[in-house]
């Protein structure tokens, strides 16, 4: 992609010279040059001819810089033998020069929810305000739809400073609202960049990456956030590359597997079902959860492959249990987008609860409501009523925190809610996350849906949740997360435990 492209770093070397102030001292030698060997008539010619050469190769150098393709972005080819041009340059004077690139912070998340349309007026808009800003012999290119790569040409003032203050002025004009749909939209950026003096003496396709990896790092720090590029940010990324390199041989190893939380009826207090939660056994770190190595997963297109062990885990976990004559009547596996998106994924989920003796009203399919609120997708809403109508439960998984509408949880056939943490926390001490909690619960009552109150973590929480009319509870006041080698021991405690309580329950009102 970064190939070297020799006529055309030529004529940007010749043009970047005859096109900048450098090119002034050559002036008065010309001009003394034709004086001395051809007269008066001589200087005259070139006093006339040489502002319209230097004029005429500056245009031609700007209308190269902004050879367009309909929205002032160079072509990527064309870009990467200028920032060659430019990185050798540099190399040779000593000047400082920075590749910055730009991305907007959830792009692909609207165009779910607005479509694509939309999603290219938001492109448009963020294309155009990042060119306004940058400077008109800095040149620029679009990687992707929402992403921009950016090379700033050399100046005196050019250094760490002068780049957050750019990046500053680009993200100010970026966040700027637009109109989609009648809606005014906030967008923001993050921005990675690499100065290069920072890596003196690599290539320009080993500049580019190391700008990329600043904006992986500010990405990972949130929205609208900046990162240069420095040998911490190298250190980091060699450890997050080890870490996916790991992640994908204990896929193979078994050092990842679910651990088990528990799920319990309010009314009766005996276990309605685990959850299976992905943890990596990592042998020299420890356990790790999720949000260390989901990214990695993603990243290396192995969600479906992490789904695929988490069930094979958890299916063996229930025949288990149900040789050691314990009741778990469902098992909640968590089901990724990916893994939704895939045609075959109801005749593999029927072959997987086959070779398990199980059947499938034991599978609890939990989903995010981020999936329903998106954009239809016709792979996935097959999948998921196919499950439904296989006679697996479906959880609607972390309920309030997206904008999953009415229409959706009746289409998707959803069985259950699942209450998110936000609203359960504190709700025994805060009137406004009570009455949201109730709202919900009587949603879910009109509905015929039953419902799930998440990270219940103290005993104030859970009487509320039984006393509101919430059907099951999970949390770390009911139990914490646990591998499998533990869920005996637990269930049996549990239930001592439980014959010798009240029940705090609906039954136990008056």
């Amino acid at each position: 992609m970064w190939k070297h492209i020799s006529v055309s770093r030529i004529f940007d070397s010749l043009a970047m010279v005859l096109s900048g102030p450098p090119a002034l001292a050559f002036a008065p030698a010309i001009s003394l040059a034709a004086y001395w060997i051809g007269g008066e008539r001589a200087l005259v010619v070139v006093a006339l001819t040489l502002p319209l050469v230097f004029a005429a190769v500056s245009t031609a150098h700007k209308a190269s810089n902004r050879e367009k393709d309909g929205n002032g972005l160079l072509p990527l080819d064309r870009f990467a033998a200028q920032m060659e041009t430019l990185f050798a340059e540099n190399q040779r004077t000593g000047h400082e020069a920075s590749c910055m690139i730009v991305e907007l912070d959830g792009f692909s998340e609207c165009l779910d929810l607005h479509g694509n349309a939309a999603g290219n007026v938001m492109a448009d808009q963020f294309r155009s305000r990042v060119l306004s800003v940058i400077r008109s012999h800095d040149i620029a290119t679009g990687l992707d739809q929402g992403k921009i790569a950016i090379g700033l040409h050399a100046a005196q003032n050019l250094d760490l400073e002068a780049c957050i203050q750019m990046s500053g002025r680009i993200q100010a004009a970026v966040d700027e609202p637009i109109m989609l749909n009648g809606t005014s939209v906030y967008m923001s950026c993050s921005i990675g960049f690499c100065l290069q003096s920072t890596l003196p003496d690599i290539t320009f396709a080993e500049w580019i990456d190391a700008a990329n990896a600043a904006l992986a790092e500010a990405q990972r720090n949130g929205p609208a956030t900046i990162r240069a590029f420095s040998s911490e940010t190298q250190r980091r990324a060699r450890v997050r590359a080890n870490l996916r390199n790991e992640f994908i041989a204990a896929l193979d190893s078994g050092e990842i597997r679910p651990w088990f939380q528990p799920q319990i009826s309010t009314d009766t207090g005996h276990v309605t079902g685990f959850e299976a939660l992905a943890r990596w056994e990592h042998p020299q770190k420890g356990v790790l959860g999720p949000p260390v190595f989901l990214p990695f997963a993603e990243q290396a297109d192995l969600m479906e492959r992490l789904g695929q062990v988490m069930r094979h885990h958890a299916f063996a976990a229930m025949r288990q249990w149900n040789r050691a004559g314990v009741v778990v009547p469902r098992i909640g596996v968590n089901f990724s987008s990916e893994e939704l998106r895939d045609p075959a994924l109801i005749d593999r989920l029927k072959w997987e609860l086959d070779q398990n003796d199980l059947t499938p009203d034991r599978l609890t399919v939990e989903i995010l409501e981020t999936v329903f609120s998106r954009r239809p997708d016709d792979v996935i809403t097959r999948n998921v009523i196919s499950m439904s109508k296989l006679g697996c439960c479906i959880d609607l998984d972390d309920f309030g925190t997206g904008h999953a509408s009415i229409a959706s949880i009746k289409r998707f056939d959803v069985s259950r809610i699942k209450i998110d943490r936000s609203f359960v926390a504190k709700a025994d001490r805060d009137a406004s996350q009570q009455q949201l909690v109730s709202a919900i619960l009587t949603m879910a009552e009109r509905l015929n849906v039953e419902t799930l109150a998440e990270g219940v973590e103290t005993q104030g929480e859970h009487a509320l949740m039984a006393q509101l009319g919430c059907d099951h509870v999970q949390g770390f006041e009911i139990g914490k997360p646990m591998p499998f080698e533990k869920t005996l021991d637990w269930m049996a405690a549990h239930q001592n435990k439980l014959n010798g309580m009240p029940k705090i329950g609906r039954q136990a009102r008056p």
